[in-house]
């Protein structure tokens, strides 16, 4: 289990922007605060502190002896969780990606409108270990909000490694590199433009995979799939509860607000002993 540093949120700056897919911003970060930042970060979660209406900036809490010292609430930052894509030491520089969806969501809305230089506040890295690098076989599931995590560790692989990785995505636009060991089968599965919260389709590809044994499980997006993927992995596959990485990312319809008690409501029960 990683833990995150006890260290005030970073105030960064973007310096490029570029589109992997259609729908999926890749933002680059850069700035002195960035020095100190942990290796080995790749995949970990992150909050981002994005400004409010009428702010160049954020405003970005500091830390006190017990802990955040937030601004008032008029003036706190939008707060929002996301996975750290890259992070690069020797050239100073943090890449995150980021899932477009239009102005319907703050993130999604700075990440198209932020200009060279808009600033933003991060803090973390954090979180579960995203696999089991002794596994026998790894097997990796998610959506486009899984792409960083599922990246990170296609890269920490070693180059002998097999397995599966499904992916889904809106239409077949939305396919874009990712670089794996040969032995990783890459399934890119769309919906064709049907919700996110109403598919099944990576549930059942993962039923019709071959299991030689127990592998490694990476699964994370959308929270209505994560729990059925989930809760079949337990009760037909016998994973134990706490024996993977499962993590519902965001929830179809909910913004992050709506759906916050639930997500730590379903990660509560599933790191339950």
């Amino acid at each position: 289990m990683s833990t995150p540093t006890k260290t005030p949120p970073r105030f960064l700056r973007v310096k490029r922007k570029q589109y992997l897919a259609p729908h999926l911003m890749r933002i680059t970060l850069s700035g002195d605060a960035l020095a100190g930042f942990p290796d080995h970060s790749d995949g970990l979660h992150i909050k981002l502190m994005l400004p409010r209406d009428g702010q160049i900036d954020p405003i970005l809490p500091t830390l006190g002896p017990d802990g955040p010292i937030w601004p008032p609430a008029d003036q706190r930052p939008i707060v929002r969780t996301y996975s750290v894509s890259q992070y690069h030491a020797a050239a100073g520089e943090l890449d995150v990606d980021f899932v477009l969806h239009g102005d319907n969501g703050p993130a999604s809305s700075w990440a198209i409108h932020a200009e060279i230089g808009a600033g933003i506040g991060v803090a973390g890295p954090g979180g579960p270990d995203r696999h089991q690098p002794n596994a026998d076989w790894f097997l990796l599931i998610g959506d486009l909000s899984a792409y960083a995590a599922i990246a990170a560790v296609c890269r920490a692989l070693p180059d002998d490694a097999r397995g599966y990785i499904l992916l889904e995505i809106s239409d077949e636009t939305e396919q874009c590199p990712l670089p794996c060991p040969p032995g990783m089968t890459l399934t890119w599965l769309s919906r064709d433009g049907a919700r996110a919260g109403t598919s099944q389709l990576l549930l059942n590809a993962t039923r019709e995979l071959t299991w030689p044994s127990t592998p490694s499980v990476t699964l994370a997006g959308e929270s209505t799939q994560i729990v059925l993927i989930r809760d079949w992995l337990m009760s037909e596959k016998g994973l134990a509860r706490n024996s993977f990485y499962a993590v519902p990312y965001w929830k179809d319809l909910q913004d992050e607000e709506a759906y916050h008690q639930e997500r730590h409501r379903i990660m509560d029960e599933f790191e339950a002993e």
